[in-house]
């Protein structure tokens, strides 16, 4: 068993500003795409989410939910600043830290001999120190495995601490809703519960046979999160996996020769995107991903050998054929990179 901290900040990028103009505090905020330009909420602040606004939601729907929300365009460069200045924090207390994004990470605390080598207390130091010098709140989980911690440090957000231990690491996850397990979305957990699979003490009473014959590879990881079990290793040197572009456009394309015009464009940033990762021809997967009108989307991918631009052509009609007649409002093309030979941790006392 392992000692792992997930640490998330609290609603990063409107933290930051809310901290750099404290007006903002109490006023409803998001950070996003402006409306008229067809744009979307990164992150808002709590007192936008009591109106339902969300990440991922269109801006003009969030002013819908809440006239008086202050959208900001955002100032990438400061978020990954302060971004740097957490990672530094981070380092002071484990070198076996996973950043996920600007605003969270997984750190393996196992062996470390810091707070009498007590995970909890390593974590309360973080957020103290988060809090101190950089004027920001973040969440925390601790628990022995990747999946519980992460869990975890949902459970008392904002600015709270939870956490599981090895003995109550089972319990809790014969409790939790599957839809919580990373991995599994709305879509996916709708089909579990249309089979009467909601908690992970329901996959448990499934023999585990049935479970891989009907889920495949989602069924064993469903087997293994329903027990509180997640091998996984905190990986210091994430390999990347994919490259992708995408953009949203002002007004729905209606026809497939503009949606291909479109992909045209983004072929040739994608190119060079991938370029800057690895050979083009090394790639083993090309997408394509149309997001529709009503917001429904979807994804048409393929294995390869190289890059094959005229693939894409033939992925985006497969794609277009799915909308049947509905407008196009996102265009994606998205490539997938050889699996690099991840490195594993020894276990190590909890």
């Amino acid at each position: 068993m392992r000692k792992i901290i997930h640490i998330d900040m609290d609603c990063f990028f409107a933290a930051v500003e809310m901290r750099e103009d404290p007006s903002l505090r109490t006023v409803p905020l998001a950070i996003g795409g402006a409306a008229d330009r067809r744009g979307v909420i990164a992150t808002c602040n709590y007192v936008a989410r009591r109106f339902g606004v969300r990440s991922a939601m269109a801006t003009a729907h969030a002013l819908r939910l809440c006239p008086g929300l202050r959208v900001l365009p955002g100032r990438m460069a400061l978020y990954k600043q302060v971004s740097r200045q957490l990672q530094d924090i981070f380092a002071r207390y484990s070198h076996l830290v996973e950043p996920l994004s600007l605003d969270e990470a997984y750190l393996d605390v196992s062996a470390s001999p810091l707070c009498g080598g007590s995970a909890t207390r390593i974590a309360e130091a973080i957020r103290r120190d988060i809090a101190q010098e950089l004027h920001l709140t973040a969440s925390a989980g601790v628990a022995p495995n990747k999946f519980l911690a992460k869990i975890a440090s949902e459970q008392n957000k904002p600015d709270g601490l939870f956490v599981i231990s090895p003995a109550e690491a089972s319990a809790f996850a014969a409790q939790l809703p599957l839809v919580k397990i990373p991995g599994i979305g709305q879509k996916s957990a709708e089909r579990l519960a249309a089979v009467g699979l909601y908690q992970g003490k329901d996959v448990l009473a499934w023999p585990k046979s049935r479970l891989l014959q009907q889920f495949g590879r989602t069924g064993q990881m469903l087997w293994q999160r329903a027990q509180g079990v997640d091998d996984r290793p905190v990986e210091i040197d994430r390999v990347r996996k994919s490259v992708g572009v995408e953009h949203t456009y002002p007004s729905d394309l209606m026809e497939e020769a503009a949606a291909q015009a479109c992909l045209t464009e983004l072929l040739q940033e994608l190119h060079g995107r991938l370029q800057r990762h690895c050979c083009p021809e090394r790639i083993c997967r090309q997408g394509v991903k149309l997001k529709f009108a009503d917001f429904q989307q979807t994804t048409v991918e393929r294995s390869v050998q190289g890059w094959e631009p005229a693939l894409f052509v033939r992925l985006l009609e497969e794609a277009w054929l799915r909308g049947a007649g509905r407008g196009v409002r996102l265009v994606g093309v998205s490539v997938g990179l050889p699996e690099g030979q991840a490195e594993r941790q020894l276990d190590l006392p909890f």
